[in-house]
């Protein structure tokens, strides 16, 4: 299981990667290799206003469907339409296959997420 440095992980199994002013979302290597081959992904508009814990998707696979959560409140700026098309390409790196790019709206949301040891600790219990 990969768990690249500097990003921030959910307990839910999504990660975040902060670029410039927006904040990137996908799910994380452990996450997809419990779903198993993903067969289909459901994302939210562009414009589209989330708070954190709300339902941002939704990433079925061939075991099956599971819900995505907003790790933070913000504006969706990009969706990653590419997944919509190639959603085995999450499977295949799931670090660079980011599902959407948010502006936040409190970035001191931040802090409450976990760090690579803390998201590896919690992978572990899980195991």
């Amino acid at each position: 299981m990969r768990t690249p440095e500097g990003l921030k992980y959910t307990k839910e199994h999504e990660w975040v990667r902060m670029e410039e002013d927006l904040v990137y979302i996908g799910i994380t290597d452990y996450a997809q290799d419990s779903l198993g081959d993903i067969v289909f992904i459901e994302l939210p508009a562009e414009g589209d206003v989330l708070a954190s814990g709300q339902t941002m998707g939704v990433v079925e696979s061939v075991k099956a469907a599971s819900d995505i959560y907003m790790p933070l409140s913000g504006k969706v700026k990009k969706v990653n339409n590419a997944l919509l098309d190639n959603p085995e390409s999450v499977n295949e790196n799931p670090y660079d296959s980011w599902m959407i790019a948010i502006e936040p709206t409190d970035a001191s949301e931040l802090e409450a997420l976990l760090n690579q040891d803390e998201y590896k600790k919690l992978c572990a219990k899980e195991d």
